[in-house]
């Protein structure tokens, strides 16, 4: 049974540079220079589109801060309260809870749209607890009429369940004030600048990387690098207790700057629940600006990136190669002109010159010739991997084999 072999593919042709002799004729001049304009522009719109997606594809493996607004919702519900038992006497049930006076307070957040973005471009929500890192909510009460405790802390873990909100419930009748005090997840992580570096650079927040490069921005505007090394630093009036020094290095300033970054303040959010009153009909609200990372922007990046990178190279690539065909038969037709030239200008010439050169190319494809080998070119005598070849076996076997045998008489 004979086994099929698989069918070769078809090579494809490439080359899109056009011929040195149809260049360099002078009949076609001004074609050719267009060809190679037009073919160095589009050699540098290649690599700039290719180092551009080189850009996009770097910027997305690192956080685009974005500031979002955060609007926070406190609401709160009462039962089992002196006004909601319409003056009839009911008396409470420990064991259940039921009629026992309680309230319950609600908090409750969510990330505002954009605008300007439109409805396809948007992402799904994200949770509230997803923003907040670690929450305290603290309650003003007596606790000796009501011990079952007056702080309540939540803080996010790694595999907990992402929330809408947190529900708080207690029992009472009592006004009761409450705080609430919030440390939020920005991206990137902000910092509070402490003032003796915040005075110098102008601001009182940002992130690690924000306030180097602030710092930065300073050195270069006062002209504070020394003109020998650019490496060193020379502090100025400002800087000096700053580095506690005269000169640093440019590669110290991450640890120097790291000594003066605080933790940021937490939001308060203050309310008051009173049962003895209805709840108000619509929650007390309170807009917080966060730094999130734009995945809406990364979105889009990815959408440039991915998808219309690859429908955009499979129209490149057949164009290419109709291109290639085309200079290929352009190559073909110059070649064919160029022949029919030459017959034409002097027949008896032309046809000498090429029965000379079809004897030459005969000979080069039957190895016969004027050499010494007859069969076989000197040239390739004066290689030895000629000689190890699989026929050189068996010819110097039956070459033996003659010889032997016309010794013999045979």
């Amino acid at each position: 049974m004979e086994v099929q072999k698989p069918a070769a593919k078809k090579r494809k042709i490439t080359d899109k540079n056009l011929p040195n002799a149809l260049v360099q004729s002078p009949e076609f001049a001004e074609e050719s220079a267009m060809y190679r304009d037009l073919f160095q522009m589009e050699t540098k719109l290649d690599w700039t589109m290719t180092r551009k997606r080189v850009e996009v594809h770097d910027a997305l493996q690192r956080s685009i801060p974005v500031t979002r607004t955060l609007r926070v919702f406190l609401s709160h519900t009462v039962s089992g309260q002196a006004w909601q038992r319409e003056d009839v006497e009911v008396q409470p049930n420990p064991e259940t809870g039921e009629n026992i006076p309680a309230w319950q307070l609600r908090v409750d957040g969510r990330m505002l749209e954009l605008s300007n973005q439109r409805q396809k471009e948007r992402n799904p929500p994200r949770k509230f607890s997803t923003v907040i890192k670690h929450m305290v909510v603290e309650l003003d009460r007596d606790t000796t009429l009501y011990p079952d405790g007056n702080i309540v802390e939540w803080v996010r873990g790694a595999n907990q369940a992402q929330l809408d909100g947190f529900t708080i419930r207690r029992k009472g009748d009592a006004l009761t004030k409450i705080r609430i005090v919030m440390h939020l997840e920005q991206q990137p992580e902000q910092y509070r600048v402490h003032p003796d570096l915040g005075n110098v650079l102008g601001m009182k927040e940002d992130s690690r990387t924000g306030v180097i490069h602030a710092l930065w921005n300073y050195i270069k505007l006062q002209n504070l690098q020394d003109k020998q090394d650019r490496r060193i630093v020379r502090a100025d009036a400002r800087l000096r207790p700053i580095f506690n020094a005269d000169t640093v290095y440019f590669q110290h300033l991450p640890d120097i700057v790291n000594r003066f970054l605080l933790p940021p303040e937490p939001i308060i959010l203050h309310y008051t629940v009173n049962p003895t009153l209805p709840p108000p009909e619509k929650p007390a609200a309170w807009d917080v600006e966060v730094k999130v990372d734009d995945s809406n922007l990364k979105g889009r990046m990815q959408h440039v990136v991915m998808n219309m990178a690859a429908d955009s190279a499979k129209e490149l690539t057949k164009l290419d190669e109709e291109i290639a065909l085309h200079v290929q038969s352009l190559t073909n037709a110059h070649m064919k002109r160029t022949f029919l030239r030459a017959f034409a200008e002097d027949p008896c010439e032309f046809i000498q010159t090429w029965l000379v050169s079809q004897s030459r190319d005969l000979e080069s494809v039957l190895g016969s010739g004027p050499s010494e080998g007859a069969t076989v070119r000197q040239e390739d005598l004066k290689r030895s991997e000629f000689f190890r070849l699989p026929w050189v076996e068996e010819a110097v076997a039956i070459q033996e084999g003659i010889r032997l045998a016309a010794k013999a008489g045979m």
